[in-house]
């Protein structure tokens, strides 16, 4: 345990984000997403796990990690197939922690293409969501220096 630190995020998940620059993507996706297969094929190379609700994960990951705000696909969620627009709790509950802190709209990204995305990124994160599209997308921002 550390102070300050969420206690959800384990080392691997510590180490990967701090490892990550500006303008890498992370992934943070659902139980049934091809998590493994997927992350073979990012910068890291092996998927992480937390076996949390995707809200859980994203909020504390969040505490940490600053999301790019230089583009507008900064912040993303896959699309509901067949019905772009729709909007599933899960995806609201995954809102209200990025705006929490103080983040952008998700936008929506059919299918294929997040996965196509989710390959390019540095790291796959998969959580304990069960429910269906509970899989996002994060740019890493940029940690400005300290004042003075």
């Amino acid at each position: 345990m550390l102070k300050g630190i969420d206690p959800i995020l384990n080392a691997d998940v510590l180490y990967a984000l701090r490892a990550m620059g500006h303008g890498d993507d992370l992934i943070i996706a659902d139980t049934n997403f091809p998590s493994d297969s997927v992350a073979r094929e990012t910068i890291l190379g092996e998927v992480l796990r937390i076996d949390r609700s995707a809200a859980d994960v994203i909020r504390a990951v969040l505490s940490l990690y600053p999301i790019d705000t230089f583009v507008d696909d900064a912040a993303a969620r896959m699309q509901v197939v067949g019905e772009p627009n729709k909007i599933l709790p899960v995806m609201e509950e995954v809102q209200a922690q990025v705006t929490a802190v103080n983040g952008p709209k998700l936008i929506e990204i059919e299918r294929f293409a997040f996965y196509d995305r989710a390959k390019k990124a540095y790291a796959v994160i998969q959580t304990g969501e069960r429910r269906f599209y509970g899989c996002f997308a994060f740019r890493k921002g940029v940690v400005p220096p300290d004042e003075g």
